[in-house]
């Protein structure tokens, strides 16, 4: 086979496979706007200290050292 031959073949496969994620994107961002779905909502550090924690998980260092 020749090379500029298999360097189309691998470019027409990239950009198909590029177009297929940027529908999936497009589908994914409509969906999660339409249902108004709250994204990354992590709790305050105010409702988690010596809340629900496990005694396991409470006691840990806040920050750990390093090089």
């Amino acid at each position: 086979m020749n090379r500029n031959v298999i360097i189309v073949v691998v470019l027409v496969v990239l950009v198909l496979i590029t177009a297929v994620q940027a529908v999936q994107l497009s589908s994914l961002s409509s969906s999660i706007t339409s249902s108004k779905t709250v994204v990354g909502n992590a709790p305050s550090a105010s409702s988690t200290a010596g809340g629900g924690l496990p005694s396991s998980i409470d006691n840990l260092p806040s920050m750990v050292g390093g090089c």
